[in-house]
């Protein structure tokens, strides 16, 4: 007959062995309680019972979310978020009694949660969608960016080389003495320059030298420091003589040289392209709209149409992508670019105060429309 007693022998590693287990639970429990996170602020409260959670239906806006699990079972569980099969997010091993958070960056969508045993029914968790997570889904990969990054850089260093062209054409025309040639060839480098406004600000040495305003200099138009477009300008249509230009305007072009060879190294973010079209827009509403910048010839309704020119390049190279995450803000941005155009082409032929400010305006609303495409592009939230 088979004793069915364990042998005196054995009687102390079976007591040590529960012992053990008890002393396993104690230390299981202890730490549950110790290295419980703490509630986090506007978390979602959620009990698991024997049967089931409390509440079994659960709605949160997509981004980070907070839960915090109380075990109201009798065994220890885990608390998971399920999207079909796949395991989001879990939280295990929380003790009878004890609480455990659990926080995700979720989608929107439906999800189940699991309650306990895994008979018990499953609840469900709705995430809603934000503005921030419709940008995010409908968001490019970076990769995308690649294109509109290299054809907006070619525009610019063909912008460059133009101006560098058209710097030199300038200069050549005040050496032959031709005061109108010369204030064609102005006319012609300016509008070069106005297109490109988006990447100047990245060379403001050279923009000191190239386009200083004499208000800016102690000396005004006497001043040493006044070089450049203006100083060219001034002494074309002020002083309606090229004497005295030729060097001012060979500095221009060799300057014009050095900022195509910073276009040819610019490092441009996919952030950029908008970014920096809507700081101009906003640039010239806020001040040369209303304060005017060729003060000598007259000629800012032809700049500034230069400068619209450079900005509905910015949004073309973004077009395809924009249209196809957001047609509403590149439908947008083309009607402001439309009526700005008509705006600057009124002023052509009544550049009053009045006429300024409708342009102005019309930048201002360009640059509103700018803003919006990179959290279209899911690029900002």
């Amino acid at each position: 007959m088979t004793d069915s007693h364990a042998p005196r022998s054995m009687t102390p590693m079976l007591v040590g062995a529960g012992a053990l287990a008890v002393a396993g639970l104690v230390a299981f429990a202890w730490a549950a309680r110790t290295n419980a996170p703490q509630p986090v602020d506007g978390a979602l409260q959620v009990a698991v019972t024997e049967t089931a959670c409390a509440p079994m239906a659960l709605t949160v806006p997509a981004g980070p979310a907070s839960f915090v699990i109380r075990n109201d079972s009798s065994r220890p569980l885990e608390w998971e978020i399920l999207d079909g099969v796949m395991v989001v997010a879990e939280r295990e091993n929380i003790a009878p009694g004890f609480t455990a958070t659990l926080t995700e960056r979720l989608k929107p969508g439906t999800y189940q949660i699991t309650c306990g045993l895994l008979s018990n029914p499953r609840g469900t968790l709705t995430v809603t969608a934000t503005a921030a997570s419709e940008a995010a889904r409908t968001a490019p990969p970076l990769a995308e960016f690649i294109g509109p990054l290299s054809e907006m850089q070619v525009r610019l260093i063909q912008a460059g080389a133009a101006l560098e062209r058209d710097a030199k054409g300038l200069a050549d025309a005040i050496a032959a003495g031709d005061l109108g040639a010369a204030r064609t060839a102005y006319a012609t480098a300016r509008a070069d320059w106005a297109r490109l406004g988006t990447a100047t600000a990245r060379a403001s040495d050279l923009v000191n030298r190239m386009s200083p305003t004499a208000a800016m200099l102690a000396g005004r138009e006497g001043d040493p420091g006044f070089t450049g477009f203006h100083r060219i300008e001034y002494g074309l249509w002020s002083q309606g003589s090229t004497e005295g230009l030729e060097p001012v305007a060979r500095s221009l072009a060799e300057d014009a040289g050095a900022l195509r060879t910073r276009l040819r190294e610019i490092t441009l973010a996919p952030a950029d392209i908008a970014g920096d079209a809507a700081r101009l827009a906003r640039h010239l509403a806020e001040g040369q709209v209303r304060q005017g910048v060729n003060l000598y010839s007259g000629q800012d309704a032809a700049e500034f149409a230069a400068a619209l020119d450079g900005l509905a390049g910015a949004a073309q190279v973004l077009s395809p992508l924009v249209t196809a995450a957001a047609p509403e803000a590149a439908a947008r941005v083309q009607a402001e670019i439309d009526r700005t155009r008509t705006a600057i082409d009124a002023m052509t032929a009544d550049p009053s105060p009045a006429a300024r400010d409708r342009v102005a305006h019309g930048f201002t609303a360009l640059a509103g429309a700018l803003d919006a495409l990179n959290p279209a592009l899911g690029l900002e939230t």
